[in-house]
């Protein structure tokens, strides 16, 4: 059995909605799941004690990615909070009217790389809550599961 910390930031609620779908998922799957939301996160080595992080930020932005706000302080401190070795996936709900459509999950997983961390699962990226795309919701907590 893994321990997965599963971290969103969310202004609307759909990727706490991903979120809370994915760690259900994990824990049917027999993995104990913790999610949190970034807001009541420090990032001081909060990896310690779990084997996997699932990342999951809402973004938008014009001509630059704009992150959500809870989540960017987080992001911003990524290399304290012990990536380095550990196994990560991102995940993200947007709006592909905007140009960088679910941008986070390509920011959260280079800069994870960068810091050592390793990409178990193809970012999730979907439009609207975990309800708009429950059999993307499911593949990606499938293949993170296989990833364990």
């Amino acid at each position: 059995m893994s321990k997965v910390l599963i971290v969103y930031g969310s202004s609307t609620g759909n990727t706490q909605s991903i979120a809370e779908k994915i760690g259900e998922l994990i824990r049917t799957a027999g993995h104990e799941a913790d999610v949190k939301d970034a807001a009541n996160v420090s990032p001081e080595n909060l990896m310690e004690g779990y084997d996997a992080a699932l990342l999951g930020c809402s973004a938008w932005g014009e001509d630059e990615l704009e992150m959500q706000d809870d989540f960017l302080p987080l992001y911003e401190s990524f290399d304290r909070i012990g990536l380095s070795g550990r196994k990560i996936a991102a995940f993200a709900s947007g709006d592909q009217s905007y140009p960088h459509f679910c941008g986070a999950v390509d920011a959260i997983e280079s800069r994870a790389k960068d810091l050592g961390a390793v990409v178990i699962a193809d970012g999730l990226k979907i439009e609207g809550d975990a309800t708009a795309a429950p059999d993307a919701v499911e593949s990606f907590a499938r293949a993170v599961i296989e990833n364990l």
